[in-house]
């Protein structure tokens, strides 16, 4: 049997680590490619950049901001994606509000204040309260200091200006899974609801005892939902 190789989009100011539980229990069956999220200053570009680097027809998976540049490539190349998976991915473009409250985040993290954002403001919001709870936040921040200042000024960017894809969701035709945390309070479950009625071929997966990072709060339970997706 054929195996079409997984494409995964980590999320903003994520690594391979976002996915390393899924990377390790997939690529026994599948090749697994990481392409970065980081090297552009709009989705758009940078989904011209992992469109240039992958396989000429892939499975591909993308988790929050991940999902943003999956829903751009959809958009551009329908064809070469074989099947697709959103995680805790809001379609819609960003409010003014939202874009405003970037602001203030990109100065401090331009002034040597990066590490205290991700701390205070972003990571905090992400995770359920789970046993494993204080390792992954700290793997959040380590994640996120690794790629520094200039990869978050260009990802805060990118997030003011994507698209609103919502019509891209409702032209899908390939097997679409729809997978959210059931505590994720920055993608909703009723967000996510509202994606799977969107995309009229999608299933929707919700994890319990999982916020906003599924893939490595609940791993099993996502290696599971994903693989019953892939396969």
């Amino acid at each position: 049997m054929k195996f079409e190789p997984l494409v995964v989009l980590p999320d903003m100011m994520c690594d391979a680590r976002l996915f390393a539980p899924q990377i390790d229990g997939l690529s026994h069956e599948r090749a697994v490619m990481i392409a970065p999220v980081h090297l552009g200053e709009r989705v758009e570009e940078i989904a011209s950049m992992i469109l240039d680097m992958t396989p000429h027809r892939f499975a591909l998976c993308g988790h929050a901001f991940g999902g943003n540049v999956a829903l751009e490539i959809m958009r551009r190349a329908p064809t070469r994606v074989s099947r697709l998976c959103l995680i805790a991915t809001n379609p819609m473009a960003e409010t003014p509000i939202r874009a405003a409250e970037r602001e203030p985040q990109i100065i401090a993290a331009r002034t040597g204040r990066l590490e205290q954002v991700i701390r205070e403001e972003i990571v905090q919001e992400l995770l359920a309260e789970t046993p494993f709870k204080a390792h992954i936040f700290e793997m959040m921040v380590d994640m996120a200091l690794s790629l520094g200042p200039d990869v978050f000024l260009r990802q805060s960017r990118a997030l003011q200006k994507r698209r609103d894809y919502q019509r891209s969701l409702s032209l899908i035709k390939c097997p679409c899974l729809v997978l959210c945390g059931a505590e994720d309070q920055i993608t909703t479950v009723q967000r996510q609801e509202f994606i799977a009625e969107l995309t009229e071929p999608a299933k929707l997966v919700v994890i319990e005892n999982a916020g906003h990072v599924p893939t490595l709060e609940q791993p099993e339970a996502t290696i599971a939902a994903l693989r019953d997706w892939l396969n």
